[in-house]
């Protein structure tokens, strides 16, 4: 899956944009994409500045196991982006648009970093609580290891918030 999903409100096609591609199908006609959570607090970056500006390379990380889940991302992956601290909630859905790269912020290390790109906001934002309180949820990494700024998701995970966010993928 080499592609990443358009910037919201550009004109540029993608094989994402499917309108009968429902959050309940999405999983299971997009495989083996792989999908993650990104968090960030809006006061730092929020969702609404990297739409305005189109994505970001996501710098910065200084965690040895989120280190290796950038490494693990590929282009095209799907990647749901949290706000933390003050939010916590999932507000909006990226896209990996370019694969792990020497993070140019680094001093030292073998730090990585990668390219995002907003796809489409969360319609109903998903809060910690309800994440905490949903049987399928509850075990995200988000939860267990809340130190974590990159882990993965399940394709199962990834739907869930979607159907409580009530948003299908444009």
């Amino acid at each position: 899956m080499g592609f990443c999903a358009p910037v919201i409100g550009s004109n540029h096609h993608s094989s994402l944009r499917n309108p009968n591609v429902t959050a309940l199908e999405f999983p299971a006609k997009l495989q083996p994409m792989q999908y993650w959570l990104v968090k960030q607090e809006p006061e730092a970056y929020s969702w609404s500045t990297f739409v305005k500006e189109g994505g970001t390379a996501w710098t910065g990380v200084r965690n040895f196991s989120a280190r290796l889940n950038l490494r693990a991302m590929k282009k095209g992956d799907l990647v749901l982006f949290y706000h933390s601290v003050s939010d916590k909630q999932v507000v909006g859905i990226a896209c990996v648009k370019r694969e792990a790269y020497p993070d140019p912020t680094a001093t030292e290390g073998e730090w990585v970093a990668v390219d995002l790109q907003p796809v489409q906001p969360i319609a109903k934002p998903v809060s910690l609580d309800t994440i905490k309180s949903d049987k399928l949820l509850k075990e995200m990494k988000l939860v267990r290891q809340s130190r974590w700024s990159v882990t993965p998701v399940t394709p199962e995970q990834f739907k869930q918030v979607l159907e409580l966010g009530d948003t299908r993928l444009k």
